[in-house]
Order: structure tokens, then C-alpha cells, then sequence
């Protein structure tokens, strides 16, 4: 027997808009392929989405998800799910629905860490927001520059036959002619080998990037570069743990270093603009807790001369969107993004798809997240089910 999801619910208390339930729900989607990372393999994805229904009947949506589980960082889905119930909702329920960055506050007063599941909610409110004032989110971000981003495609099968084949693909469906491709896990000789293979069958068609996700040593990760450099790749990501070992590698090789893990939000921009980490900064807005605080890394990266590249962590449709919204403001956005998540997944959970066409996404322009959840596929793949039987 299924379970309802968790909901904190209040009256309102003033006479505008307020928070008056909080729902989250796990979802469970199957991918088109294993997805092979140094750290993890991923057969499917988890999203964790949250509603935040308000006062006046406008319901925003959010969501958090991660990397292979806890093999990534310090929170999982479920991990959310749990600190939304229990700690967010009570410190929500009854404040301003209007004012988000005022709630954000309260928010991370009594919250540490928890960035993904602050971007989540934070998410929601925007999107709750703009419905209410009839804006995209770009618009309460700053105002969006662009309608339509760059993405990048991940190989990360494994195989560089099988890679070959899904980057010609891509070309042939003018989905992706950038590629990035998921190194780590074998030895050193092996991933460059693999690499310089994709990037000889592609030649001049595609671009070929690489990410490391912190599995080199110092020793290797010199050496790596080197040898990715005369292979032909453009950047590599991440390829140590530490923003002092970043540090100690870029502009040592003729090939673009981007910091990804290290960028937790503005205080660790701060840092690695100041020691000269990277040439690159991933954005990402999980990883940032949210949209105000991407925007703060960006203007960090921008003030020290650092390009900047729209990151994800394999969100579904509503964490990609939201990403898109944010990115769309920035002044420059030099390496494009990253943004391909729901393409990995074989399920659509919207009314109707995101478009992605001519190698780029376009952002819906609809208030909010201008995005619309299909309830009865998201209650088909929900783990605990999904039901509004519960509202005030």
C-alpha cells in the first residue's frame, strides 16, 4: 500500500500570499544507458520533487537530485526529502510567499549546509513567484540575455565504440556537437588512449572535453593534461580534489582547467578566483544552493577573469530548467552548458518536453519555470506515491 507524501500544512496568518504546505516525493526513472563515472555507475536516476502550494492557489515546483546516490557528495535524495519534512516545512509554513530571498534567509539561519535541498525550495518559490506575477523566472533572476544555450553531451558508456557511435548520433540529430567524456576509473593510459580515439573519429565536427570528477593524483593529472592537450581535448574538469592542487596545475599545459566539485558556492569562488584555481568555473545551482547564489559565483568568476560554464548534476526537467533560467542571465557563459539531463532519461514527466534542437535548449518563456508536471506520470514512477487529498 503506498504511502502519501510528507505535507506540513497551516491557515494563512496575514492577508497576502503565504507558504501553506510543503510536499515532496522521491521519483525513480530509468536511464537509456548506464552512466559510468570515476566515482559511480548510474542505472537510473532519483529526482526528489517538492510543492510549495500557497495561500493564493498558486502551487510552485522543485527539484533535487544528485550524482550516483551519496558517491558524488553529502546529500541523496532521500537525504532531502527527509531535511524538507522535518526542517524546512515547519520553518516555511506561514511566512511570505512573495518574498523568496527573505525566506531563503530564515531558511538558512536555522539550515546548515543542505545546498541541494535550499536550491529545491528556493526553486519552487521562484517558480510559485513568477505565476504569480506573470514572469519567467529569468525575469526575477535579472532578466534573461539569451533564449536558447549551447549543450554538451556526456559520453560515459564506457566503451569507445559504443561512444563513437552516440557522438556521431548527435551530430546526425544536430543535438550535441560538444561532448564531454567521463575519464577516471581505468588507468591513466587506457583513458587517454580512449579519449584520443573519440576525438580522431570526430575530428574538426567535434568539440571533445573531459572530466576527471577528482580521481588523479597531482602526478597524474600533469601528466594527463599533457598527453589530453596533444590528443586534441580543449578542457579537462576537475581533475584533483583541492582548489590548492587546481592551483598548482592550470595554464601549465596549452588546454582550459575548469574547477566543478570544488565550487560550493560563492565562499569557495572567492577562494579559488583568489589563488588562481582555474581557468573555467562549472556552475552549478544545486551545488551553489540555488539561483541567487549561481548568480553570486558568476559574478565572482567575471570580476577575476574566469570564463564560465553551465554545470548540471543530471537533473530531470524541473532542476534543468531552472538551471536554464539562471544561465540565461549571465553576461558571458564562454563554454556554454551542460544542461542534457532529461535526455538520459527514457520517461518524460512533463505535460509537454523540453525542445532541444540545432545543438541548443530553448528556455520556455512562460511564467515561472513555464514547465508543467504530468501528475499522473510522475504518480506512475513516484516511490511513495503521489495524492492532494491533504490540502487545507
Amino acid at each position: 500500500m503506498k504511502r502519501s507524501p510528507a505535507h506540513h500544512s497551516v491557515l494563512p496568518e496575514t492577508a497576502g500570499p503565504v507558504v501553506g504546505r510543503v510536499e515532496t516525493l522521491l521519483v525513480d526513472l530509468p536511464t537509456i544507458r548506464p552512466h559510468k563515472l570515476s566515482v559511480a555507475t548510474m542505472d537510473g536516476q532519483t529526482l526528489m520533487l517538492v510543492k510549495v502550494h500557497c495561500s493564493d492557489g498558486i502551487t510552485g515546483i522543485g527539484e533535487g537530485t544528485t550524482i550516483g546516490g551519496l558517491a558524488y557528495g553529502g546529500e541523496s535524495p532521500e537525504s532531502m526529502k527527509l531535511a524538507i519534512d522535518t526542517y524546512f516545512a515547519p520553518l516555511m509554513v506561514g511566512q511570505d510567499a512573495t518574498r523568496v530571498q527573505a525566506l531563503m534567509a530564515r531558511i538558512g539561519k536555522m539550515v546548515k549546509e543542505n545546498r541541494f535541498a535550499k536550491c529545491a525550495v528556493e526553486t519552487a518559490l521562484l517558480d510559485a513567484h513568477g505565476k504569480r506575477l506573470g514572469l519567467p523566472v529569468s525575469e526575477l533572476l535579472g532578466g534573461r540575455r539569451r533564449d536558447r544555450l549551447p549543450v554538451a553531451w556526456t559520453l560515459a558508456s564506457g566503451d569507445t565504440g559504443r561512444d563513437i557511435a552516440e557522438a556521431e548520433r548527435m551530430l546526425d540529430l544536430r543535438r550535441h556537437n560538444i561532448f564531454k567524456l567521463k575519464i577516471g576509473a581505468r588507468p591513466l593510459a587506457e583513458d587517454i588512449a580512449h579519449v584520443a580515439r573519440i576525438k580522431a573519429a570526430l575530428g574538426g565536427r567535434g568539440s571533445v572535453r573531459v572530466d576527471i570528477n577528482m580521481a588523479w593524483d597531482e602526478m597524474e593529472a600533469a601528466c594527463g593534461m599533457a598527453a589530453l592537450a596533444d590528443a586534441g581535448c580543449e578542457l579537462v574538469e576537475q581533475p584533483v580534489a583541492t582548489a590548492p592542487g587546481l592551483a598548482r596545475l592550470v595554464r601549465r599545459f596549452p588546454i582550459a582547467l575548469m574547477a566543478d566539485e570544488s565550487l560550493t558556492g560563492p565562499e569557495s569562488a572567492f577562494e579559488l578566483a583568489r589563488v588562481h584555481g582555474a581557468d573555467v568555473f562549472a556552475v552549478k545551482l544545486e551545488q551553489s544552493g540555488g539561483a541567487f547564489n549561481a548568480l553570486r559565483v558568476a559574478a565572482i568568476a567575471d570580476a577575476a577573469g574566469i570564463a564560465l560554464y553551465g554545470g548540471t548534476m543530471l537533473e530531470g526537467a524541473v532542476g534543468t530548467i531552472i538551471a536554464a533560467h539562471a544561465f540565461a542571465t549571465f553576461p558571458n557563459l564562454q563554454w556554454g552548458t551542460e544542461l542534457f539531463g532529461p535526455l538520459l532519461l527514457t520517461e518524460e514527466i512533463l505535460t509537454a518536453p523540453l525542445e532541444y534542437s540545432d545543438f541548443s535548449l530553448t528556455i520556455p518563456s512562460g511564467p515561472g519555470l513555464g514547465i508543467t508536471l504530468d501528475d499522473d506520470r510522475v504518480a506512475f514512477f513516484a516511490r511513495d506515491g503521489f495524492h492532494r487529498k491533504n490540502a487545507t
